[in-house]
């Protein structure tokens, strides 16, 4: 099986693939590995779209390629990404989609041969997104951005445009402007503000545009003046000039799901030592442009223009779109408008403002010396000194500190001691190793105490993976639908020689080959799929039709239910019950005339007697395995197969009822409420300094044993900086499943860390889950002491009792003896929104960034 996933970022320096591609595809006759070949080609070649493919039916795809057989249970029936779409009827894309977990991308012309080939579920609409060419990367726009276009002559007659290409021209060809007309773009935000696009040679992405945003034309007059200075359509930034607030005290503008940037933010300009270096311009004197890892001074000059105009005291809130513009040109992976970690984007920003002030112009190099067994302050001092001749600003000065790393060879027990230096402490949060998961169990008999049991994972009809008992728990992911079947209530040991049966129930269907043109029979998936321990001896086809239609029979009669239950992480347990509803009675064919209770009746109505299903035996990788059992002898299965029960459309549309077999009862385990777990941030600063031995793909190589080592390892914190910034790992990501751990993690307002003390001044909060979270900030005013809560550009008061929560990601301490008493005294009414006539502007409450999108049209 050959196969290719093609990425959402490709580089253009790869594009020479294409040739080797072309290459192998002239060489190989597979005709399928030949037009896989070429398509991966024309990825480099061309940069026009691609075509969102669900990513589960897609590897249903690339399993039945290997076999081509029309009535294998892995063909994958009809083009279907009905788990991509918020709801049917509009086809809206889900938010925070995941590529190569949610969806893959495809070439167009793969997609038209898939389509031709397989066809489309419900007339779903293809997922055709453009190819976007950026200055140093290439991306597929899976989310495009839809805004408005009017001119300011005629404000009424508004243009919803979707599009990743120079505004400008598209603007001009929409409103048909004359060639050589000198024009000038607005752009106007759901907040009624209204800013000038002064670069109107720019692409959406890079002029920072999201959706439900209005871009407005207007054209300079014959006599030399523009029709206003500015449109009289909205409130102007410029217009609050007048504002005298406290400094600082500003909230930010969300440009699409940037709240995790507005967050760092926040807690940035909350801290007294940078935020007084940028105001003082003292950074004007140590911008560093020659510094082959900086930014040329832009990210620096970015942020000190944003910091500024946040304590200027003339804003009530401000617009960070040139900031998040260089963030986006410098880091590819924060353009556009997904939601991203906060976390990521302050490493990014705290590196980026380093090298952009590095007051080193010319790095030397620095042979490291091992420790040797001198004292640890000598070696510490050394350490120090040396990061400080090759790193050297007021982000080393505001932020680092030093590690003590200790290693230790499991054969020779040779110690190894080094200092590093760090900016941040990413601690882990302690938590049980019991999971909480949902499943369904089919029971046999929901009375009795199950005896054997299997999990697996089932999705599109079929089951996409059976587990083995001694799997872990880990590779099964939250959104998987998990099923738990018990498969005899009684021992292996009482029945005898078993074997266990995945069974596929099929629907025979016609369809008329496309290469022929002749018609054909194929079969295609439905219901929910069942496991069942068959004795061998029974293997035959009549007496696997009389198990089958016992079993479903029993499962008719039996309810459902879905159960929510802590898990050992090492197992699979679960409660509930899962229904089917199939019609048992054989049907007569027709009616025939009286006959006397003789065998000879009975062989006639055995005759005329039409069977409900036919019995296909499949082997392992999903091949009909055709006359096996024909006569009546028993099947013969050599690995772990499956049973297809293929029903005719009319006796399916007459015995089978889908409604019914949907239907659950949930477990009294479901209506459990989950306990809120509290762990102190001390323990958690413990868990880091905890011995641990090195993972197999991070070896360390042992000078003495002269090989790398699975040595043990322990960090320490040896001297810690002026303002300490811990980062609380709530998220989980391993290669089976994504996780945020919502513990409490009760930190305290006064630290006591190695002996020095520091004041909370600042914490990011995540609420929400990993796709459709949300970031705000709370942050303490350097002049006033006062506490603040910043959400977005709302910003409230906020008391110390409210800043503990199960949403605090980032912590900000800084150290007691460095700070400076507040100047001004706090504000006498704390229970009031500091800025009052921006709070009643902003009327509506945003709880997740999407909703600002769907806002913003119904304010325009």
């Amino acid at each position: 099986m050959y196969s290719f996933v093609l990425t959402n970022s490709i580089k253009k320096e790869t594009r020479h693939l294409a040739v080797i591609c072309q290459s192998l595809a002239a060489q190989i006759k597979d005709p399928l590995l030949q037009l896989w070949l070429c398509h991966y080609s024309i990825l480099f070649l061309t940069n026009t779209c691609r075509y969102l493919v669900e990513r589960r039916w897609y590897e249903q795809w690339k399993e039945y390629v290997v076999t081509g057989d029309q009535n294998s249970s892995s063909f994958p029936g009809q083009i279907d990404n009905t788990e991509l779409f918020e709801e049917l009827d509009s086809y809206h894309l889900k938010e925070r989609l995941v590529e190569n977990e949610d969806f893959v991308l495809i070439p167009a012309e793969a997609w038209r041969n898939l389509l031709a080939w397989y066809g489309m579920v419900d007339d779903q609409p293809a997922l055709e997104r453009k190819v976007v060419d950026l200055p140093s990367t290439v991306k597929v726009e899976v989310y495009p951005v839809e805004i408005f276009l009017c001119l300011h002559s005629n404000m009424e007659n508004v243009v919803t445009a979707q599009f990743s290409h120079t505004i400008q021209k598209v603007m001009m060809k929409q409103f048909e402007v004359v060639e050589g007309a000198e024009t000038r773009l607005w752009m106007k935000s759901s907040d009624t503000c209204c800013e000038r696009l002064r670069n109107v040679h720019v692409n959406v992405l890079d002029s920072c545009l999201i959706s439900g945003m209005t871009v407005i034309m207007e054209m300079r007059n014959a006599d030399g003046t523009w029709p206003s200075s500015r449109p009289q359509i909205m409130n102007s930034v410029e217009e609050q000039e007048s504002y005298r607030g406290q400094p600082g005290v500003c909230g930010l503008t969300n440009l699409g799901n940037t709240c995790f940037m507005n967050s760092a933010l926040q807690c940035l300009s909350n801290t007294p030592p940078l935020t007084e270096y940028f105001l003082r311009s003292a950074y004007l004197e140590e911008l560093n442009f020659t510094n082959p890892l900086g930014m040329k001074g832009e990210i620096a000059e970015a942020y000190a223009d944003v910091t500024k105009q946040m304590w200027s005291e003339r804003h009530y809130s401000v617009v960070p779109r040139l900031f998040k513009t260089k963030v986006g040109h410098f880091a590819s992976q924060f353009l556009g408008y997904q939601q991203h970690d906060s976390q990521e984007l302050l490493s990014f920003l705290l590196d980026g403002l380093h090298e952009d002030l590095n007051r080193v112009k010319n790095k030397e190099y620095i042979e490291l010396r091992d420790a040797d067994g001198r004292p640890d302050q000598e070696v510490a001092e050394e350490a120090w000194h040396n990061h400080r001749r090759r790193n050297n600003s007021v982000i080393v000065d505001t932020f680092h500190g030093l590690f003590k790393s200790t290693l230790v060879c499991p054969e020779c027990r040779k110690v190894s001691v080094t200092f590093d230096p760090f900016c941040y402490l990413s601690v882990p949060l302690p938590f049980s190793k019991d999971r909480v998961m949902e499943v369904f169990f089919v029971s046999l008999d929901p009375v009795a105490k199950p005896v054997q049991m299997v999990v697996a994972d089932v999705f599109n009809h079929r089951f996409y993976k059976i587990y083995h008992a001694d799997e872990s728990l880990s590779c099964i992911l939250d959104r998987d639908d998990i099923f738990v079947y018990e498969l005899s209530s009684r021992s292996v040991e009482e029945e005898g020689d078993e074997v266990v049966l995945a069974l596929y129930l099929r629907e025979r269907s016609q369809y008329r080959d496309s290469g022929s043109g002749s018609s054909s029979c194929g079969t295609s998936l439905f219901g929910h799929p069942l496991l069942m321990a068959v004795p061998r001896v029974q293997c035959s086809r009549n007496a696997l039709y009389h198990l089958f239609l016992q079993r479903l029979d029993s499962a008719s009669a039996s309810c459902s239910a879905e159960a929510s239950a802590g898990v050992p992480t090492n197992s699979q347990q679960g409660a509930g019950l899962q229904q089917q509803q199939p019609c048992e009675t054989e049907v007569e064919e027709e009616k025939g005339e009286c006959l006397p209770q003789t065998n000879e009746r009975k062989g006639y109505q055995a005759r005329c007697r039409k069977l409900l299903f036919s019995i296909q035996a499949v082997n392992s990788n999903g091949t009909t395995e055709r006359g096996m059992g024909e006569d009546g002898s028993a099947f013969s299965f050599s690995s772990q197969p499956y049973v297809a029960i293929d029903w005719d459309p009319d006796m399916k549309k007459k015995c089978y009822n889908e409604n019914e077999a949907e239907k659950y009862v949930k477990h009294q385990s479901m209506e459990v409420p989950h306990q809120q777990t509290t762990v102190q941030l001390q323990e958690c600063i413990e868990l880091f300094t905890t011995v641990e031995i090195l993972e197999e793909e991070n070896p360390w190589y042992c000078p003495i044993c002269k090989k790398h080592q699975l040595a043990t390892k322990k960090l320490d914190l040896w001297s810690l900086p002026e303002v300490l910034i811990i980062h609380l790992k709530r998220f989980s990501y391993t290669k089976y499943s994504r996780e945020k751990l919502d513990i409490i993690v009760d930190f305290p307002l006064r630290l006591v860390i190695s002996c020095l003390r520091y004041d909370l001044i600042a914490v990011s909060n995540h609420y929400g889950g990993l796709r459709d979270g949300h970031y705000t900030s709370y942050a303490r005013n350097k002049d006033n002491g006062q506490w603040y809560y910043f959400d977005d550009n709302k910003v409230t008061y906020a008391r110390e009792e409210q800043i503990v929560t199960n949403a605090a990601y980032l912590l900000f301490y800084h150290r007691q003896d460095k700070i400076r008493q507040p100047t001004l005294l706090p504000p006498s009414d704390s229970s009031s929104s500091p800025a009052q006539p921006y709070a009643r502007q902003t009327t509506y409450s945003k709880i997740m960034d999407i909703n600002m999108i769907l806002v913003t049209p119904l304010l325009l």
